[in-house]
């Protein structure tokens, strides 16, 4: 009895050490060792069923030494067995029969069992001199009855003596009863598992709607990760300065990478014409189109006036002359106007106070309609848009592409995110602001941000600066883009310690042969990048 109770005592301590456990591979070893030390078994194999099969996923023996799979290292090179043969089911197999029963098979002496085919056995005694009596085969069945994989046990021992004996009642309802346990934990662990790739490809699915949703921003959300981890590897590989105690574990690991995944998921709320406004005038389409038509209507006015000048004139060569001269420079001044517009519309370079100038003076012709109205050749809301000084986003727009932030920390902060990943909403809703506090939508300060938040600040810069596939801009070289980030250091725009890192550590050079185009990649001295030498 006293044995008996040890025994239900130690089956109790492998099941709170099988609910512990996280990694897989102890895990399994845990339920071999265990199902050995409860029956005084010798050896034991672990199944897992797969589309039909039953594949080895652990092998032990204790008297011929061998651990192969869970954590051993050890490779297991054996087939796996499979549940039919021929178009019929197996039951020439003991772990096909257990898991085409469902029941516990306890055999005295395999040598001596009719209706299983023991010739692998036997052959596997022949070449290592072992001799395989009693087996104990018995399902492992998860919380909906359904077999997941098998547990044998090879050799029962009689704890004094040594001796091979049975398997007896005892030791076979302790061995099931652990194997229900295993069975609850293993498919805990396999839930989790797909649980967790659902999960990862969710966030993923999301980064790639955003990137598809805009012809013009593909490939973002899929670039932010890998630059993200890339400089908080090079932070967290830091042996000196700022950063040397900044470490992350491979639970941080998998947080920062799927804020990452996720810091622009707000933009789905951001509308296209918004987001993919390549020019000033673009809202469903370009309206430089409509100035075009509009400016050749003023230069057909400006023929039909000219003509009809002609006719009235008293036909002198000196007035016919000037008549023409007065058109072709109204015309000509037209084009020119019209030249000037296109080039102001791209957004590419700053507006100076003479061209802003200029577009209120284009604002003060007109021209006639179809019904014979008199209508401002720029509208107001064109003249707004054509004087905006840097880029193609007026005033309102700009809100709206900054309102995808609040969006992304108002999704994210709703969702319930478990421990391991409670500061993905801070990581991912941290990158547009500044260490100064004059970024948005929060106004933090660099005291008041994570390490990860102001690494994802940084890899977003970098990331817009080289990126080639912005519609206002094409993608800067390297040296410009450092050059423009180490004016934002001096700034007290992006986290300086984070900054000098990249730089350092060339992650800047590292992402640029992975993801920039060639001509990009120029040649960089660092001791000219602002702000960077002084610092070092």
């Amino acid at each position: 009895m006293s044995e008996l109770l040890a025994r239900i005592e130690r089956l109790n301590e492998i099941g709170i050490a099988l609910s512990a456990e996280r990694n897989t591979g102890r895990l399994l070893e845990l339920i071999m060792m265990g199902a050995k030390s409860l029956t005084h078994a010798d050896g034991g194999s672990l199944y897992f069923l797969k589309q039909g099969q039953l594949s080895f996923e652990i092998i032990s023996n204790d008297s011929l030494n061998i651990q192969m799979g869970g954590t051993s290292g050890n490779e297991i090179t054996f087939p796996s067995i499979s549940l039919s043969l021929d178009g019929k089911d197996n039951h020439a197999n003991v772990v096909s029969h257990c898991v085409l029963t469902g029941k516990t098979i306890n055999i005295d002496d395999a040598y001596c069992e009719d209706g299983f085919d023991f010739t692998g056995t036997r052959d596997f005694d022949t070449l290592t001199g072992y001799r395989t009596r009693s087996i104990l085969t018995f399902p492992l069945r998860d919380h909906e009855k359904e077999t997941i994989g098998v547990l044998q046990l090879i050799n029962a021992q009689d704890p004094e003596s040594g001796e091979v004996i049975n398997f007896s009642a005892i030791d076979q309802q302790l061995a099931e009863s652990l194997a229900s346990q295993a069975a609850v934990t293993l498919t805990q662990r396999r839930l989790i598992a797909e649980l967790q790739v659902l999960f990862e490809s969710f966030i993923k699915m999301i980064a790639g709607a955003i990137d598809d949703k805009s012809p013009y921003t593909g490939g973002h959300c899929r670039r932010i990760p890998v630059l993200t981890m890339m400089i908080a590897e090079a932070a967290n590989n830091a042996e000196s300065g700022p950063l040397k105690d900044f470490h992350i574990t491979d639970e941080d690991r998998y947080e920062l990478e799927t804020a990452a995944w996720l810091h622009d998921c707000g933009k789905v709320v951001t509308p296209e014409y918004v987001m993919d406004k390549s020019t000033k005038l673009e809202t469903i389409f370009d309206r430089i189109q409509i100035l075009e038509i509009k400016i050749e209507v003023l230069i057909r006015d400006a023929e039909i006036t000219y003509l009809r000048a002609t006719i009235d004139s008293d036909g002198s060569k000196k007035k016919l002359t000037l008549l023409k001269r007065q058109y072709e420079d109204r015309c000509q001044q037209y084009r020119d106007d019209l030249a000037f517009l296109r080039k102001i519309n791209i957004g590419g370079e700053f507006m100076s106070n003479e061209d802003i100038t200029r577009v209120s003076d284009l604002a003060g012709y007109s021209w006639i309609d179809l019904n014979g109205e008199i209508r401002p050749l720029v509208s107001e809301d064109e003249l707004k848009n054509l004087s905006i000084r840097r880029g193609t986003l007026n005033d309102s727009e700009r809100k709206i592409i900054n309102n995808h932030i609040v969006a992304t920390i108002k999704m994210l902060e709703s969702l319930p995110f478990p421990k391991h990943l409670k500061n993905v909403p801070e990581f991912a809703g941290g990158h547009h602001e500044k260490m100064d506090g004059s970024g948005y939508p929060k106004g933090l300060h660099r005291n008041e941000m994570s390490v990860q938040a102001r690494i994802m600040a940084v890899a977003d810069i970098f990331e817009a600066l080289t990126a080639t596939d912005r519609p206002y801009k094409k993608g800067k070289t390297l040296s410009e883009c450092l050059k423009i980030m180490g004016y934002m250091k001096i700034d007290q725009h992006i986290d300086p310690d984070i900054f000098d890192i990249f730089v350092k550590q060339k992650i800047y050079l590292d992402y640029a042969n992975e993801y920039l185009d060639p001509e990009q990649i120029d040649q960089i001295d660092e001791s000219a990048i602002p702000g960077f030498s002084e610092g070092n």
